[in-house]
């Protein structure tokens, strides 16, 4: 049997992961790194330790399996997008990575709004102009650091430096690229007059292929390094949410899944980017050729659970320590107790400001129709139907604007293994909600899959077979009243509360500023 490596490279440490072709996930490896904040809305990570994550996983798999390196065909990866790694010639690393949560970059991205507009901007790129994306960090490097941007050959993202340090090859992928605001969607290729726009130099950019191009072989040297064959190819691979898509085997614009994390999106495959009148979605390429992923993101889906379970659920903590169990299994338990609807109370699930649907950094978190009837268990239920009710006016934005029909919805993420949150979901959607196999290592699948098929070890229908679904829930249909009545009231309760949430965004820079 041949093997595949996957690495995926997250936010808080890259999982290695070994698959055999025919889908069977046979380990796994993690490896933490550090993240740095030297000032507010600047985070950083250095991307030698993602490199020493790559040593340290890629060892422990094969000590763990004693597979023949030989029979490892490829290596491929899925990586967090939208930083900005700066190297020179030799591919030394200038400075830290500005990674995907770094938002330093406000000044830039209100120049690109100035000098071309975010509608254009929007219809070039398939993206909203934000100072998260790849183009504007390079700008503030230009703007800020001039020395560092001078002495840069290549910018890169993070899973492109691991593939540079393994064959010595710049580039990046279709994928990573279109997350950048810079990147034209609509013809595969840097856009001049937005790299012009922000006063960059087209030629620092990397060269972008497919996600399942084969960029060459492992350097000897390395591969000795690393245990693995000098004859083992490096695919491409993708960014992270790409990589989450394919995993959650979505192939065709039929099919749809929700990754549930700490943050929470809804995505699909698409022949065409989507465009929605008011920009409230955007769009990144898929790893197989020709195709989108329209996608809706909100700040804190499951990170507003886990802000409750902090604030209010000590007792159960305390408990799931003590018997060393997951404290969100006890937590649905506690769920059990409760009924749909939370007797009438809503939760707006703005706790970091909100991307999709809202676009609105000024947006907060509420609870709506708190009383003494109320207790810890309608809190904990209020706050996931508060995160699935703003998740559903995005799939409402894909199927009644774009046009989308799906009939069922996969699970990924953490919040897959919720049996409640399933089945809220389920109810409020009114759709079939499925969870596959391996909810937690979509990403790494997704990847897997990716090498697998630019090394040409499987087809596409063969990779169909990578994704299997192990649990379905259906909708109940004796709930639909209550939830769309509630649906109708948490969007009037946001709309009643934007010009609070302005004035008190206010407020609160003024206390943040002393």
């Amino acid at each position: 049997m041949e093997y595949v490596i996957a690495y995926d490279l997250g936010t808080t440490g890259n999982k290695a992961t070994l698959f055999r072709i025919d889908g069977k996930l046979i380990a796994s490896s993690f490896y933490p790194y550090d993240t740095f904040y030297p000032v507010v809305n600047w985070v950083e990570q250095d991307p030698q330790q993602w490199w020493i994550s790559i040593k340290q996983t890629t060892a422990k798999l094969l000590s763990e399996t004693k597979v023949d390196p030989e029979r490892i065909k490829c290596v491929s990866f899925s990586g967090q997008m939208m930083g900005v790694v700066a190297v020179d010639k030799d591919g030394n690393v200038l400075r830290r990575a500005i990674i995907w949560a770094d938002q330093r970059s406000v000044e830039q991205a209100e120049k690109l709004n100035w000098r071309v507009g975010n509608e254009r901007v929007y219809r070039i790129t398939g993206s909203r102009i934000t100072p998260t994306y790849f183009g504007p960090k390079i700008a503030w490097l230009k703007e800020n650091e001039p020395d560092i941007y001078r002495r840069s050959h290549k910018f890169l993202f993070a899973k492109d430096f691991i593939v540079y340090k393994l064959t010595g090859i710049f580039g990046t992928d279709f994928s990573d690229a279109s997350m950048s605001n810079i990147f034209d969607i609509n013809n595969k290729r840097w856009s001049e007059e937005l790299v012009e726009a922000l006063d960059l130099d087209l030629e620092k950019l990397p060269q972008a292929t497919e996600s399942t191009a084969v960029v060459g072989t492992i350097k000897p040297k390395v591969a000795e390094e690393l245990g693995l064959s000098p004859k083992t190819l490096v695919i491409r691979g993708a960014g992270d949410g790409p990589s989450a898509t394919l995993g959650a085997g979505v192939f065709d614009s039929t099919e749809a899944y929700l990754y549930l994390g700490s943050s929470s999106w809804i995505s699909t495959c698409s022949d065409r980017p989507f465009f929605d009148p008011f920009a409230r979605t955007f769009n990144f390429f898929y790893p197989l050729h020709g195709l989108f992923c329209p996608t809706g993101t909100m700040q804190a889906g499951g990170a507003s659970y886990q802000w409750i379970k902090n604030i209010v659920c000590e007792p159960e903590v305390k408990a799931a320590n003590e018997l060393h169990l997951d404290v969100y299994a006890i937590l649905d338990d506690v769920l059990d107790n409760t009924q749909p609807g939370a007797k009438g109370l809503i939760f707006l699930p703005y706790l970091l400001g909100e991307r999709s649907p809202r676009w609105n950094v000024n947006a907060r978190g509420a609870f709506i129709g708190l009383s003494v009837v109320h207790n810890k268990a309608d809190m904990l239920r209020a706050v996931l139907e508060g995160v699935t009710m703003n998740l559903k006016i995005i799939l409402d934005i894909f199927e009644n604007v774009g046009g989308f029909r799906f009939d069922r919805i996969r699970l990924i993420g953490g919040g897959a293994k919720g049996r409640n949150w399933r089945q809220i979901i389920a109810d409020i959607f009114g759709k079939v909600v499925t969870v596959p196999e391996y909810p937690a290592e979509a990403t790494s699948v997704g990847a897997a899959v990716t090498g697998a098929i630019g090394a040409g070890l499987i087809t596409v229908d063969e990779a169909r077979g990578f994704i299997k679904d192990v649990i379905v829930v259906e909708p109940r249909t004796s709930y639909r009243e209550i939830y769309n009545k509630l649906h109708d009231l948490f969007e009037k309760s946001y709309q009643a509360l934007v010009p609070v949430f302005d004035e008190l965004a206010t407020l609160q820079r003024n206390w943040r500023e002393g």
